[in-house]
């Protein structure tokens, strides 16, 4: 790359509030600190021992396409991974997998994280161009303490359905100069069994994850640390692929400052640099009933930075954040018939693609009252991709540039308005995405889901954003209420559209498709949420979803959930505690049979467990038994990927020891 500068852009509002008998906008140290509540829990009201994925779908705003049991697609307000921002603490981490076998998601562990950031539409770019929005996966950081403490868990469990066998444990020690932070976790699983009683092949799995943190506090208000994640997995089976995973390894490391400020406009300073590096071999030596052997080894590595400013002033705050990274995304096509010395083809999927990327975001908050906020804030970047080996773009795209540089904006602006039980919100934004290495480069990438090889095109336009929304609720003692919605109308939107040049390359494939832009699509997405404390120790909550995409022809956009719905019972007695649910879809009226979509049919699950809280010595523990899908219904929903079918009965069991 010959040129490659930082657009630096600086907007904001400055607004000087009226001063107030108590300021808002200092720092003070205190002796002692004692927190009450902690942070929230990384489990669902069913379920202790959730994955991290399992742990995302409690959200209304996150579905998944799944395609096995292991490494779901987290689908960001109804759209692919292309259109949203997933991040580990800040950190812009990609895949190396061309059939997205291996989202973000899949490299850490539930017990790892202290919390997940889900943030709608343009009010997520802070680590990135986005259209859907951003998911950051927080992970732990205990923080200093004046007395030296250990504090840790060990949790094991065992699911009958896969026989799956599961142990997690962390540890974290606290003083007044140093913190450390520890993690590790073990997942094996084997193929699991349908609502028939069928065993789904080629749906196993294991996985390992360990990390580590350290933290050393340098002066008064600034400290240093230190983090890295080594995640593994082993013999993962994918059976709505005709291939399964070997082997998955990803090393994530990070270094940052911190540094507080008790006076002035600036509360915080944090800049992170990081590196991590994956590799991910894709092949169907499992599969002999596959004439032709393909393997499908992908690199992905990436380093940058974040660095942010905390800005604070009476009802004024502020946030900024400098995003930089680089990204070389490297996959491999391998064909053989049985004997790997005997290679018939080879190719590259993805030829050496490097992406860099610069952008600078602000988001500012004012209170202009003490019952409504105004939030306006907004991002600049600029995003350089270069093929290394482009004659694989030209097969298709004579000419098509070997470089690329493109210039992306993003805005939103909300109003937050609350009085006594009432609560309103209102935003609307604008933004732009780049290209996806798929997207823009992918040469003869297989999608077993409508069965076409997919090429790629560098000259598409970049996709650009309007959206709107709005929420209202209501909440008391004892009932709460909140409605959600959500609509964007997306221009030159990005989809794959039959070639009438080319033959397959894969001898399943029926065609091949290259990526295009329609004229535009929109997605309107709503939720509803409700809870009503019937007794003191016993809680209701129901929601309800619903969403609806349409391309620029009126036609269905594919992956789009239909209404779907979640009531659920929680009752708790001193020690123990009972939760019910029953969630299900109704039927998929809506769906796309021009991108492989057929319907699938209204389903019901019923779920139960019991938990029950006692002592071993001084060491707080939990037994958890309980029931996923416990009449052992026969469904497929529209998220999974060729109709497979999902688990039936699942009894599962869970002990955690806390200390």
């Amino acid at each position: 790359m010959k040129k490659f500068g930082i657009i630096v852009i600086l907007f904001g509002i400055v607004m000087n509030a009226q001063n107030r008998k108590v300021r808002k906008d200092s720092i003070t140290l205190l002796d002692k600190v004692e927190v009450k509540g902690g942070k929230k829990k990384i489990e669902t009201d069913m379920k202790m021992a959730v994955s991290v994925d399992e742990f995302l779908a409690s959200s209304d705003q996150i579905s998944f396409i799944k395609r096995g049991a292991y490494a779901w697609e987290p689908l960001l307000n109804n759209m692919s991974t292309e259109r949203s921002v997933i991040t580990i603490d800040g950190m812009r981490i990609f895949g190396a997998c061309t059939d997205k076998m291996d989202p973000v998601t899949s490299y850490l562990e539930s017990n790892t994280l202290s919390g997940i950031d889900i943030k709608s539409g343009q009010e997520g770019n802070s680590h990135g161009a986005t259209v859907a929005g951003s998911i950051d996966l927080k992970r732990k950081s205990t923080p200093f303490d004046l007395e030296k403490k250990w504090n840790g868990a060990y949790q094991t469990g065992f699911e009958f359905n896969n026989k799956q066998f599961l142990n997690l444990g962390n540890i974290s020690y606290s003083g007044s100069k140093l913190v450390m932070d520890g993690s590790i976790s073990f997942r094996k699983a084997e193929n699991y069994y349908d609502g028939n009683n069928v065993e789904v092949n080629h749906s196993q799995y294991s996985k390992f994850n360990t990390g580590i943190g350290l933290a050393y506090k340098t002066g008064l208000l600034s400290s240093v640390r230190v983090d890295a994640i080594f995640d593994m997995a082993k013999n993962v089976g994918f059976p709505a692929l005709p291939m399964d995973l070997w082997l998955s390894r990803a090393m994530i490391t990070s270094a940052s400052y911190k540094q507080l400020f008790k006076e002035g406009l600036i509360k915080s300073w944090d800049t992170k640099i990081y590196f991590n590096t994956i590799e991910h071999y894709m092949d169907d030596t499992r599969r002999p009933e596959n004439l032709v052997h393909m393997d499908m080894p992908g690199w992905s590595t990436t380093y940058g930075l974040v660095s942010s400013l905390n800005l604070k002033k009476e009802r004024y705050t502020s946030a900024i954040e400098l995003n930089i990274y680089n990204n070389t995304s490297i996959a491999e096509m391998r064909m053989y018939p049985q004997d790997r010395k005997n290679r018939t083809m080879f190719a590259y999927s993805w030829p050496w693609v490097t992406t860099r990327y610069a952008g600078l975001s602000m988001n500012n908050s004012w209170e202009i009252s003490d019952r409504s906020r105004l939030n306006l804030g907004g991002s600049l970047g600029l995003n350089y991709n270069e093929s290394k080996y482009p004659e694989f773009n030209w097969i298709f795209h004579p000419g098509a540039p070997k470089e690329k540089t493109r210039i992306l904006p993003g805005l939103h602006a909300g109003y937050q308005f609350s009085d006594n039980h009432f609560s309103f919100s209102a935003g609307t934004g604008y933004g732009q995405r780049a290209l996806s290495v798929s997207e823009g480069y992918g040469y003869y990438i297989y999608n077993s889901f409508d069965r076409y090889d997919y090429i790629g095109n560098p000259d598409l336009k970049n996709e650009i954003s309007y959206e709107t929304n709005a929420s209202v609720g209501f909440k008391n003692e004892k009932v709460s209420i909140e409605a959600k919605a959500n609509y964007f109308y997306i221009q030159n939107y990005i989809i794959g559209r039959i070639l009438s040049l080319g033959s397959p390359m894969n001898y399943q494939s029926v065609g091949v498709k290259a990526y295009t832009s329609l004229d535009h699509a929109t997605l309107f997405n709503m939720s509803l949420n409700t809870g009503y404390h019937i007794l003191p120790e016993l809680h209701w909550k129901g929601s309800l979803t619903y969403a609806r995409g349409r391309d620029d022809r009126g036609k269905n956009l594919p992956f789009i959930r239909p209404l779907s719905y979640l009531t659920s019972l929680h009752f708790t007695h001193r020690n123990f505690g009972v939760q019910t649910s029953v969630n299900g879809d109704f039927i998929q009226l809506n769906y796309s049979p021009e991108y492989g979509e057929d319907k699938t049919q209204a389903y019901t699950v019923w779920n139960f467990s019991v938990d029950y809280t006692f002592t071993i010595g001084n060491l707080k523990t939990i037994a958890q038994l309980g029931a996923e899908n416990l009449l052992n219904k026969y469904y497929s929903t529209y998220a999974d990927w060729g109709n497979i079918p999902r688990m039936g009965r699942n009894i599962f069991t869970s002990l955690k020891i806390n200390f």
